[in-house]
């Protein structure tokens, strides 16, 4: 049985590693990814996190005296990128977050269809968010669906099912980490009983499906009205990104890590007002409800600090108010300074 893996993203390099490592009657027949994009500050065109992974497999396996892994970047899933995926011969196509919506023009090239890899317990989250979105809404589970490919979004049957208890600290970073290695060790046993033909689908119940959507920069702005817990789930479910972001002043700052905590500050205290700075629960920040001890700050695009050395390198950090948009902009004075 021949499998053309789709992904873009790194969360789906671990199932990339176990479908070029099997020999149970299996191979991989290619990798299908997003294009090269420009990344970084000089703009160069790089390869999705999946595509490097599959350049570096591809590699060793030439070292080895092996065929390489065919990659392919198509910018849609158009006639010609049907044709080169056809020529794989592949009999089952299995994705991981690509990206791309699979046509029926597309799916009819795999004789035993397609899978795919969803890391929330569908019908919960369904769409492109589930990792974020269950940090967003803090729940105390999630987990890692495989199931069959289907017209309508992630509402295909449910061939295996791993639940994942959460503690309340996870980032999105973390998290993803975690799935990606449930959702590797879950694949050999789909592919099996595919291969075998015993791959037995349970419905979805479409009446319990959720929804999240495309996560957008701008959403990492932290509203300090909101309680200290409802931000703390912001800034993990936004790491790596898009980062939460306040402003002191006129500058940006990215918070990074801290915790919340129920204790108030002082009576009529502002929420964003900078309270002080606790030996173990870092700079305390008063919110709606409770404060939130922030441990790892960055201003702007300087270097990340943990928030003893931040304060050393910001004496006028406690007593300030930190807002949701610049003080000029709320002034409505130019950005660069008054004219």
């Amino acid at each position: 049985m021949r499998v053309l893996y789709a992904g873009s993203p790194g969360i789906a390099a671990p199932a990339l590693e176990v479908l070029a490592a099997e020999r149970k009657g299996w191979e991989l027949a290619g990798v299908l990814t997003s294009p090269d994009a420009p990344k970084g500050r000089r703009g160069g065109a790089e390869p999705s996190e999946l595509g490097r992974a599959a350049q570096a497999l591809s590699q060793k396996r030439a070292a080895a005296g092996a065929s390489p892994i065919p990659i392919l970047k198509p910018e849609k899933l158009d006639a010609q990128a049907r044709s080169l995926a056809a020529a794989l011969k592949a009999d089952l196509l299995a994705s991981f977050a690509y990206g791309r919506y699979f046509g029926p023009q597309f799916l009819a090239l795999f004789p035993l269809g397609g899978i795919n890899i969803h890391p929330s317990l569908l019908p919960r989250y369904r769409g492109p968010s589930p990792i974020q979105a269950a940090i967003l809404n803090r729940d105390a589970e999630t987990g890692v669906t495989i199931q069959r490919l289907a017209f309508d979004l992630d509402s295909g049957d449910i061939l295996a099912q791993e639940r994942l208890p959460l503690n309340g600290e996870e980032t999105a970073e973390t998290l993803g980490a975690r799935a990606a290695r449930v959702s590797a060790g879950l694949l050999p046993g789909v592919l099996q009983a595919i291969k075998d033909g015993r791959a037995e689908g349970r419905p979805q119940n479409h009446g319990e499906a959720s929804f999240c959507g495309r996560i957008r920069k701008d959403e990492g702005r932290i509203d300090w009205e909101r309680s200290a817990w409802d931000i703390d789930a912001r800034i993990r479910a936004f790491t790596p990104w898009p980062l939460c972001r306040t402003f002191q002043g006129r500058g940006e700052l990215v918070i990074l890590a801290g915790k919340p905590y129920g204790a108030g500050g002082p009576p009529g205290a502002e929420p964003g007002r900078v309270l002080g700075a606790d030996q173990e629960r870092g700079v305390l920040i008063q919110t709606g409800e409770g404060l939130y001890g922030a441990l790892r700050l960055q201003y702007g695009t300087k270097k990340a600090l943990d928030w003893r050395p931040f304060l050393n390198g910001a004496p006028d950090f406690i007593g300030s108010r930190l807002t949701g948009t610049p003080l000029a902009i709320e002034r409505g004075e130019p950005v660069g300074g008054k004219q």
